[in-house]
């Protein structure tokens, strides 16, 4: 898996991502893409703990994800399960671990401002902080999607799976868009990515 993993992270971070899988006996497991999340950790029934990645996450991304990944798992065995999610044990323990990253030996210099911002207060996903999301999007390879942020108001979009909507206005962190089908009202990140179709 090592060698595995090299082809997926950036090549200066790779000996210190080794020493956290090794110090906390972690498995990371490739998966195919998720839309719904980037990654996932969870206890397994043999006691082990495993990491499932996005395989389709460019270097930086795939790296952000694996250390918060890291971080739910370090904040358990610290502060018990009891714990929220992704509340101030989380973050705290995400911070510390990434701080040894926040380099220009495994970022792009234009990343490390806004990583440096970001983990000031981490969020639950990174796609929340829209800067990020925008700049780690930038060393994706073209998908042909648009986000939906950049869809006119009035047009029509698709998702992933199938549904269509019309966009509307946006409001103060989302955007209102309309169900084609059932004329019901959503709220959408406006960094959602989205196929759009010709009107």
């Amino acid at each position: 898996m090592s060698e595995q993993l090299l082809s997926y992270i950036p090549e200066a971070s790779f000996f210190r991502v080794q020493e956290l899988l090794d110090h906390d006996h972690l498995t990371v497991k490739i998966s195919k893409s998720r839309v719904t999340k980037h990654g996932d950790y969870r206890p397994l029934p043999d006691g082990k703990h495993q990491i499932t990645i996005n395989s389709n996450l460019n270097r930086y991304r795939f790296l952000i994800t694996l250390v918060h990944e890291i971080a739910h798992y370090e904040a358990y065995m610290k502060f018990g399960r009891r714990i929220k999610p992704h509340g101030r044990e989380w973050k705290l323990t995400f911070q510390r671990l990434m701080l040894p990253f926040l380099n220009p030996e495994v970022f792009p210099n234009e990343l490390l401002p806004i990583l440096a911002r970001h983990f000031k207060n981490p969020r639950a996903s990174s796609d929340t902080d829209h800067k990020l999301a925008l700049e780690l999007k930038r060393f994706d390879p073209p998908n042909g999607l648009h986000y939906v942020h950049e869809v006119q108001v009035g047009d029509i979009f698709r998702l992933y799976n199938g549904r269509e909507f019309r966009r509307g206005d946006k409001r103060v962190k989302r955007i209102e868009c309309i169900e084609i089908k059932t004329g019901k009202l959503y709220l959408f990140n406006p960094n959602a990515e989205v196929q759009l179709i010709e009107n």
